[in-house]
């Protein structure tokens, strides 16, 4: 960001925390040359960065009520999922309170009766699985030295896998190098019928893991994902060139 303002700076034990703004928009970082969040003030229901349009590509086979998002950051998943329907009732998980703080500081948290905000550890919160089942797991658990080694365990997707509906997703935020890792593909596709990814133009690898299989043609996807776009406000043409089996 160029003549950006340092809005707040602060250190816990997993690291640095800063906010910055350049009036337009508004960034949560956990390190140098990080960017964790990106957020649009006069827009903020457009997310910023690919990796999120990608994740939003599973509202092509399913209209959740209930999701989880694993990983909070500045919300931009939140936006997105409010500006797409009012009445999704959101639980989100996450492991630095300071996080929690920052979104509904700076960066336009929703806060109502239909959010649920978390403080603590992903892993434990589906260890535990006393939540009720969610039509979509969104897993997004990143740190300033990247993504979360246990995000890719069979652990963590077996008991995900649990906590999903019969027709439901889990939707994971990887890195392009993690589409060479077959044994996260074999965790998924043990507990899961469906495996579609996208290679975003930003070097994540995002996958989409169904426990049912949904027949549609490349035609149909164009198709929905027009209708999808005008409902979200941006276009994911550009994330469905990418998407496909994983396989």
């Amino acid at each position: 960001m160029q003549d950006e303002q340092i809005l707040h700076e602060s250190h816990d034990e997993y690291g640095p925390l800063i906010v910055l703004d350049d009036k337009h928009m508004r960034v949560l970082s956990f390190g140098d040359n990080d960017e964790q969040s990106k957020l649009l003030k006069a827009e903020p229901h457009i997310p910023q960065h690919t990796y999120i349009q990608a994740m939003l590509l599973v509202l092509l086979f399913i209209k959740p009520k209930r999701v989880i998002i694993l990983g909070l950051g500045g919300g931009g998943l939140i936006h997105a999922l409010r500006n797409f329907d009012t009445g999704i009732k959101v639980t989100a998980v996450e492991l630095r309170e300071q996080v929690i703080s920052l979104a509904k500081r700076y960066f336009q948290l929703p806060i109502g009766k239909k959010l649920s905000l978390v403080h603590q550890d992903a892993n434990q919160f589906l260890l535990q699985g006393d939540h009720k089942k969610a039509d979509i797991i969104f897993a997004d658990i990143y740190g300033g030295d990247g993504v979360d080694e246990n995000q890719l365990s069979e652990p963590f997707i077996e008991n995900a896998a649990k906590m999903i509906k019969a027709e439901g997703y889990l939707v994971l935020n990887c890195w392009k190098e993690h589409s060479n890792n077959r044994l996260l593909l074999s965790y998924l596709q043990k507990h899961f019928i469906e495996v579609r990814a996208c290679l975003t133009g930003g070097g994540n690898w995002v996958v989409l893991a169904g426990k049912s299989k949904r027949e549609i043609t490349a035609s149909g996807l164009k198709a929905k994902a027009h209708n999808l776009s005008q409902q979200l406000d941006f276009t994911l043409g550009r994330s469905l060139t990418r998407f496909d089996i994983w396989e």
